[in-house]
């Protein structure tokens, strides 16, 4: 056997990006300076990635609690506006709630139980059953839900976003009123304006309510799909995707960079002779599996990339082939015969071959990102930019 090492995913430290920065010049910069460090000998189908951060700031990608409060105002009128389904984070909601919050003179917040969408519990499941409270159909008011279930703070932050989401709006000048329901159409007996802030089931939420008689329906994407008064925007996810910056301002998913991506590429052809693939990447898709929380708030893993990340994994899986096809074999003529096998692939689909199964159906720059995710980190790493060997190699690739 030849190289032993297949997929290698490595940080690569950049400066601190700031609002007009060149980030075509600066990755590029970086890898090439990598590659002088004896660190990197780029390989032709490797994968450069880079946070959708660093895109967001470099483009200056940012709004405020007045600019947010202005376009909900516009567009739910500024009075009663039920704000449901938001997920429970201080850095993904809370600065949006406060500007959503100014925008009217009353909030009926209803979240979604037992959790929110990607998993920030909020009732423990046990509790429920000896309750008898049945997640599917019961509304609960803030009164219930205290009786029932008390204070319940997040095991990660300490918060009860109850209180802590409350605060906030009061704090904004609005009044306030809690309730917990995961049928959207129950908000429309409090007010038939609404500002739905689900990520994933945007549309089908928006299909609900406005079958079942409101009037003025938002989804959070259609929140600063516009600048106003020169704030940033992003026309596709609006608010979706946003992060805290300040007190006082939140950062935007960044917008339209297919042009970025390409123009990388085109300047890392340009310093290594490869051809290399280039992607923006934001929240990984998995799930943590003692914290329940799924990590992908972000509306997209990749807002762009280049077309050689286009598709998925068509792959076999190995343990099969050693445990049915050529169960008789072992040592070289093993590690042949399976080489045979995977050289043997034309490409085309192996959806529903036995020989595919358990491979992973996702999208590559599903995959990618999250391993880029979990590569780069969200705290102090300084590692911003991804880059990854071997991901499209296979056990044939010496």
């Amino acid at each position: 056997m030849g190289r032993m090492l297949g997929t290698v995913s490595m940080g690569i430290r950049a400066p601190i990006i700031r609002e007009g920065d060149n980030l075509v010049e600066i990755v590029s910069g970086c890898i090439a300076q990598a590659m002088n460090n004896g660190e990197l000998t780029p390989r032709d189908r490797d994968v450069v990635a880079m946070t959708e951060a660093i895109v967001a700031r470099a483009q200056g990608n940012y709004v405020s609690v007045d600019n947010i409060a202005e376009d909900v105002r516009t567009k739910l009128g500024g009075e009663t506006v039920g704000v449901i389904f938001p997920i429970l984070s201080r850095n993904r909601f809370a600065i949006c709630l406060r500007g959503i919050a100014k925008g009217c003179k009353k909030v009926v917040l209803m979240l979604s139980y037992p959790s929110d969408e990607v998993g920030n519990h909020l009732i423990d499941w046990d509790m429920m059953d000896k309750h008898g409270v049945d997640p599917y159909k019961d509304v609960l008011d803030e009164k219930r839900y205290r009786e029932l279930f008390g204070y319940v703070k997040h095991p990660f932050t300490g918060v009860d976003y109850v209180e802590y989401y409350s605060q906030l709006i009061r704090e904004s000048g609005a009044e306030v009123e809690v309730i917990f329901a995961n049928d959207p159409r129950a908000i429309l007996s409090y007010t038939k304006n609404v500002l739905h802030c689900d990520i994933h089931t945007r549309v089908r939420t928006s299909r609900l309510l406005k079958t079942a008689g409101g009037e003025r329906v938002f989804g959070l994407d259609e929140i600063m799909t516009a600048p106003i008064n020169g704030s940033g925007c992003n026309e596709n996810y609006g608010l979706l995707g946003s992060n805290k910056s300040t007190e006082d301002t939140v950062k935007l998913f960044p917008r339209d960079c297919r042009q970025l991506v390409l123009d990388i590429q085109a300047k890392l052809l340009e310093i290594t002779g490869k051809h290399i693939e280039v992607m923006v990447y934001g929240d990984g898709a998995f799930k943590d599996p003692v914290g329940k929380i799924w990590e992908l708030a972000d509306p997209v893993v990749s807002p762009a990339y280049t077309e050689g990340l286009e598709g998925t994994p068509n792959e076999l899986k190995l343990k099969y082939l050693a445990d049915n096809d050529f169960a008789g074999l072992s040592g070289k003529a093993l590690q042949d015969a399976i080489k045979n096998k995977i050289s043997e692939k034309d490409g085309t689909s192996l959806v529903g071959n036995m020989a595919s199964q358990g491979t992973t159906p996702r999208r590559l720059t599903d995959l990618i990102g999250s391993l880029c995710d979990l590569t780069s980190g969200s705290g102090d790493k300084g590692t911003p930019i991804v880059y990854i060997q071997g991901y499209f190699d296979n056990y044939t690739n010496d």
